[in-house]
C-alpha cells in the first residue's frame, strides 16, 4: 500500500494567540556624526545635505545628531524637517544655550561605533576619512583635528585664531594639556571614550577641552592630524561673550583636576 504523502504548507508559522511578533531591532550604525547647533537656520539644511551625500559616498551606515540648544530662528523646525526628510538624522532639543551639554548629549545619545565631532559651518568629510582610516587600523582611540597643528591651514580671522591659541596655552599651562589643540573635531571610538565623557564636569566651551584632556590623562591613545578650516559664516555666538565662562570653568577644571586629582 502506498504512503501518503502530507502537503508542505506555504503559510509562515502562526503567532500564538493574543501576541504579535516582536519588532525587529535595527541595526547600529557604524558612524554617529554629532554637531551641536544653535541659531544656525542660514546654512543648517544645505550644510546637512552636503554632509548626508558626503557620507554616503563612503559606504558605511552611519547617522547623524543633530543637537538644537536654545536656538531663537528656526533651527529647531528645520531640524525637525531634516529627520523627517532623512531616516538617518536624528534632532535633538533643549531649551538651554549651551555648547558642552548639547555636544555631550549627542554622544551619550550616539549609537555608532565610532562618533565623529562637527561643527555645522564645518563639515570636513576629508577630516572623517583620514581620521577613521586611522581609527579602522586600531592606530588611535581618539583623533583630535588640530587648527594649530604645523601643517594646519587655518583660514580664519587673526582674531579667531589668536583666541585659539590663548586658550590652548592656558590650557598647556594650567592643565599639562600635551597637544596644539581641543576645541572643534574630533573622532573616537565610542565605548572606549565614554567613561570620559561621564567624568566631565564643565559645560558650554570648555567641555570639548576638558575631553581631550581627561582622555590624555586617562592614557587613552590621542592622536592630533592637521585640518584646513574655513568657516561658512561668523560664530554665531560673540567671541568676546564667551570669554567670562571660559575663565570661570578654566578655574573649576584646574580645582578639580590639579587640586582634587580628579
Amino acid at each position: 500500500m502506498a504512503k501518503s504523502t502530507k502537503k508542505a504548507s506555504s503559510k509562515a508559522p502562526s503567532t500564538q494567540a493574543g501576541k504579535s511578533a516582536a519588532p525587529v531591532e535595527e541595526a547600529a550604525p557604524d558612524l554617529t556624526v554629532v554637531i551641536p547647533c544653535y541659531n544656525e537656520e542660514a546654512i543648517i539644511w544645505g550644510a546637512v545635505e552636503e554632509l548626508h551625500a558626503g557620507l554616503l559616498e563612503l559606504g558605511r551606515s552611519f547617522e547623524i545628531l543633530i543637537s538644537e540648544n536654545g536656538s531663537k530662528d528656526d533651527t529647531r523646525a528645520i531640524a525637525e524637517k531634516l529627520s523627517r526628510a532623512y531616516p538617518e538624522v536624528r534632532a535633538l532639543h533643549s531649551d538651554e544655550p549651551n555648547y558642552g551639554k548639547a555636544l555631550r548629549r549627542g554622544i551619550k545619545a550616539a549609537r555608532g561605533t565610532f562618533v565623529l565631532c562637527e561643527e555645522i559651518d564645518l563639515c570636513d568629510l576629508d577630516f572623517h576619512k583620514r581620521a577613521l582610516a586611522i581609527l579602522d587600523r586600531d592606530e588611535a582611540d581618539f583623533v583630535v583635528g588640530s587648527k594649530a597643528h604645523p601643517d594646519a591651514d587655518d583660514k580664519r580671522p587673526a582674531l579667531r585664531r589668536t583666541a585659539t591659541q590663548v586658550i590652548n596655552g592656558m590650557l598647556r599651562v594650567l592643565l599639562g594639556f600635551q597637544g596644539t589643540d581641543t576645541h572643534g573635531l574630533k573622532a573616537f571610538h565610542r565605548q572606549r571614550v565614554l567613561d570620559t565623557v561621564n567624568r566631565c564636569v564643565v559645560d558650554k566651551d570648555l567641555f570639548a577641552s576638558e575631553l581631550v584632556i581627561r582622555a590624555q590623562r586617562y592614557h587613552l591613545r590621542v592622536m592630533e592630524i592637521p585640518i584646513t578650516i574655513e568657516e561658512k559664516r561668523p560664530p554665531s555666538i560673540h567671541l568676546f561673550r564667551r570669554v567670562p565662562n571660559v575663565l570661570k570653568n578654566m578655574a573649576r577644571l584646574v580645582w578639580v583636576v590639579r587640586i582634587r586629582n580628579r
